[in-house]
């Protein structure tokens, strides 16, 4: 079934577990995620960046036929819309969440965009998130530092400004191959889920540590991103196999990698076993992909 994202990350909230949103810009990550997701009984949020695919509507068309039939609860969120093209690009191709990125901007900059994506966005039932603070990259975050992170005031007023679904919030982690040991501020998480009242998200899950990833879970992130670790799933699974004839199992063998990669992170962030049913499909929750592609 195809909801909302704020529909699954309100029930992470409640139930003190993390969604992992993987990474899935084709047609073959994406079932292999959802058969992940259908295999453990969990709900799934998967992403994907603008530039992605290279038929971004034709994609969102893949999605909505899987993902409808699928038995789980599914949520679709465009990734780090960098702009206000890209975001409107993801509500034309009918993912269920929009993540409008201006985190490198100034704060009135990223609160006053925001706001305006959250205002066309709900008019259709899409869910927006944002991020505050920035989330580097593994080459650059030690250069970052401290004066990335999120602050529990600030967020507490971009939350109140934007009306945001869920917010993105920098304690630590970092985008692609973490470099150097992973230090999460869980002082500084527990403190900004104190203050706000909507799911928290962490970008960067790859490479952080399932100890710590399972702990940030149980400490408030509803959300967590994950690509370079299931793509590296994938990777090993095709390694020392793609000899001679053994090149035909090139495309089983990467789903059946990204599908164990899913299948892990679902585990640790405690998602596993945690899908609904959704009685009729035209809950009122659920997209109308044929008004988000008009809007």
């Amino acid at each position: 079934m195809l909801l909302p994202m704020a529909d699954l990350l309100q029930k992470a909230k409640e139930g003190q577990y993390g969604i992992p949103a993987c990474c899935a810009s084709d047609e073959s990550t994406f079932r292999a995620a959802v058969q992940a997701a259908e295999e453990l009984r969990a709900p799934l949020i998967t992403i994907c960046p603008a530039g992605g695919n290279v038929d971004l509507e034709e994609f969102g068309r893949i999605m909505y036929d899987i993902a409808t039939k699928s038995s789980v609860p599914i949520a679709t969120c465009l990734d780090h819309g960098g702009n206000f093209e890209d975001c409107i690009k993801g509500l034309r191709a009918g993912f269920t969440a929009v993540m409008i990125d201006r985190s490198a901007e100034p704060y009135e900059v990223n609160a006053r965009e925001t706001a305006e994506m959250v205002r066309i966005c709900h008019a259709v039932g899409v869910s927006v998130e944002a991020e505050l603070g920035h989330v580097g990259s593994g080459e650059n975050y030690a250069v970052d530092g401290v004066s990335n992170l999120t602050e529990p005031a600030d967020a507490v007023r971009f939350v109140e400004e934007t009306g945001v679904d869920c917010l993105a919030v920098a304690v630590g982690t970092a985008h692609g191959a973490y470099k150097g040991t992973p230090k999460i501020d869980f002082d500084r998480l527990v403190a900004i889920r104190d203050a706000v009242n909507i799911p928290l998200v962490l970008h960067g899950g790859s490479g952080s540590g399932d100890e710590n990833l399972a702990k940030a879970c149980k400490l408030g992130i509803c959300k967590v991103n994950v690509a370079n670790d299931i793509m590296r799933s994938a990777y090993k699974a095709i390694e020392g196999k793609m000899e001679g004839n053994g090149v035909y199992g090139l495309y089983p063998l990467l789903m059946q990698g990204a599908q164990e990669g899913c299948k892990h992170v679902l585990e640790v962030f405690g998602a596993a076993g945690k899908a609904w049913t959704v009685k009729t499909k035209s809950n009122s929750s659920c997209l109308d992909i044929n008004a988000a592609r008009e809007a």
